[in-house]
Parts: structure tokens; C-alpha cells; sequence
């Protein structure tokens, strides 16, 4: 199935007097919830539908403590999780304190296995739909 996109014209924050120019962006089809990712993984798989959506549940718990832990999580040919931190800086490495982190980021790195697999995507313009 294509990926589907938007035409979209924006300007430049950086340089308020270049011209705007138009981007494909990418379309959601629709949020995939918990309940219905854990009944694929169902069909996939040895696992009953309460026992795949008890998996999926436990995994955030699990990949969170693992991160708040300062561990790198990586979850097979998935890709990887690790934390990052906005931080403001001082001019002596005597002067650096966590007081000087303000934002931690979640950071997800892909596999080489789903590099791949997004290299074969599709696109279809959402206007071409509505053209039919």
C-alpha cells in the first residue's frame, strides 16, 4: 500500500524574504492503538490476543525503566532507543551540573532490516484519491 502525502507550500523561519516552496508531506491513514497492534502481533504469532496485548503493555514499561537505567534499548531488527538531553552551557567544565539539562529526548535509530524495508515504500498523492 502507498504512502500517501499532501501538497504543502511553506517559507523559510531562517530567511523570512525567501520564497515559500511546496513539500510533499506525509498523510496518516489513521492512529493504530495498543489494542490493535497487540491483535496483529496476535495473528503473527503463538499468542493469544490478551496474552500479545499484555506483551505490548509490559514493553513500555520494560524499555523505560531500561532508558531511565541509561542503557541504549535494542529491540531486535526493529532498531534502537536511547535517551538524549537538551542541555544549556557553561563556559568551565567545573561549572557543568544536571541543573543545566532541561529537556530529555527519546531517540529512535533504525535497523539496517527497516532502512531497507522504508527504502521500498510508495506515494500516491492524497488529491489523486478524491479524483477517481
Amino acid at each position: 500500500m502507498p504512502l500517501f502525502y499532501n501538497k504543502i507550500e511553506r517559507g523559510n523561519p531562517a530567511d523570512t524574504s525567501a520564497p515559500k516552496l511546496w513539500y510533499p508531506v506525509l498523510k496518516s491513514t489513521g492512529l493504530v492503538k495498543e489494542k490493535e497492534v497487540a491483535r496483529q502481533l496476535a495473528d503473527e504469532t503463538t499468542l493469544n490476543a490478551k496474552e500479545a496485548e499484555m506483551a505490548v503493555s509490559q514493553l513500555l514499561k520494560v524499555v523505560t525503566k531500561l532508558l531511565l537505567d541509561g542503557h541504549t534499548v535494542q529491540l531486535g531488527s526493529l532498531g534502537s532507543f536511547r535517551l538524549t538531553a537538551n542541555a544549556s552551557g557553561v563556559a568551565t567544565e567545573a561549572e557543568v551540573t544536571a541543573a543545566q539539562i532541561k529537556k530529555l529526548n527519546v531517540r529512535f535509530s533504525e535497523s539496517e532490516e527497516l532502512k531497507d524495508a522504508v527504502k521500498k515504500a510508495t506515494f500516491k498523492d492524497v488529491a489523486s484519491l478524491s479524483n477517481k
